[in-house]
């Protein structure tokens, strides 16, 4: 894969939650594009469309108009089971409450992207290796056991980006990642994360801390639906290109 090929596109998004009189622009034709192994930070304060931006990219929601390119498809206006299938073969998900089965072991929680695969060429022991591998990234090998009742805040989103990164997604989305986290724990989450990206994940997140948003190449800051900054390295890129809709960054 290129270095520069575009994973994420999105031509004049817009959605608008609500009818008639009573509506909500949560996006107005927003336009952003995310190379491969980017690792992009989405800021902005509570009701600015960043959330509503994830959720699309996520192929949880779709957009009232425009496109959404990901990997190169259009995936705009697939239908519910089209975008199940999309989400779990293209993109892994870490979330700020971890969302683990509270009963299951890590290594099954981990294994359990895989059960919904419609890849049948995979046996159970490969399943088992594949989220050995993926725990054992994370630096859970001794833990795959255990519940998460048995883990600490950070062991259990350790296995979160484990399960995220199981079926090779094209790219992991992580909302407030270290959101439930103390400082130490939240250091050590993202610290896996820019390993990650060094390995060559491309990563989208939301978090409301500069401090998080620091670990990122790229920041985007939304405010009232539309990109309101997008800085790469500490520079603003130019705001004619954001306003556009080009971010032509390499």
């Amino acid at each position: 894969m290129s270095d520069t090929q575009k994973i994420i596109q999105t031509e004049n998004l817009v959605k608008v939650y609500g009818k008639g009189d009573i509506q909500v622009l949560a996006l107005d034709k927003v336009n952003v594009e995310i190379n491969h192994n980017e690792f992009v930070a989405i800021m902005g304060p509570s009701g600015s469309g960043k959330s509503t931006l994830m959720n699309i990219l996520g192929c949880l929601d779709r957009p009232t108009e425009g496109k959404y390119f990901l990997a190169g498809e259009d995936v705009s206006r697939k239908d519910k089971s089209e975008l199940a299938h999309i989400r779990n073969k293209q993109i892994g998900f870490v979330f700020q409450a971890y969302n683990l089965l509270p009963q299951t072991t890590a290594l099954d929680n981990v294994s359990l992207p895989m059960l919904y695969s419609q890849n049948r060429n995979i046996t159970d022991k490969e399943k088992r290796e594949l989220a050995l591998q993926a725990l054992e990234a994370v630096g859970l090998k001794e833990r795959i056991h255990h519940k998460p009742s048995e883990l600490s805040g950070g062991q259990m989103q350790r296995v979160a980006i484990a399960r995220a990164l199981v079926n090779d997604p094209v790219i992991i989305l992580a909302d407030e990642p270290t959101g439930n986290l103390d400082t130490k724990s939240g250091d050590e989450i993202m610290s896996i994360l820019l390993d990650l990206h060094a390995k060559g994940s491309t990563i989208v997140m939301v978090t409301h801390e500069d401090a998080i948003a620091a670990y990122a190449q790229r920041v985007i800051r939304f405010r009232d639906g539309r990109i309101e900054k997008d800085f790469l390295n500490g520079h603003q890129i130019d705001e004619k290109l954001v306003s556009e809709g080009g971010n032509d960054l390499y």
